[in-house]
C-alpha cells in the first residue's frame, strides 16, 4: 500500500477515535473508554502523518 494512501486512512481512523471519544464523554464521563479512544486516536494520528511525510520525501528525492 502507498504511504500516502495509508497516511490518509490512519488520519481517518484518528479522526473516527476522536469523534467517538467525546460521545463517550458527553454520555458518560472521562472514563478508562475515553482514555483509550483518545490513545489510539493519538497514534493514528502520529502515524498517519509519518506516512504522509514519508511520501512527501520519498517524492522529492525521485526528482534529484
Amino acid at each position: 500500500m502507498r504511504p500516502l494512501l495509508s497516511g490518509v486512512v490512519y488520519c481517518l481512523l484518528g479522526t473516527l477515535f476522536t469523534f467517538f471519544a467525546i460521545q463517550q464523554v458527553n454520555i458518560n464521563g472521562w472514563s478508562f473508554f475515553a482514555y483509550m479512544l483518545i490513545f489510539l486516536a493519538t497514534i493514528d494520528y502520529g502515524s498517519g502523518f509519518r506516512l504522509i511525510t514519508l511520501h512527501f520525501k520519498q517524492k522529492s528525492q525521485q526528482k534529484k
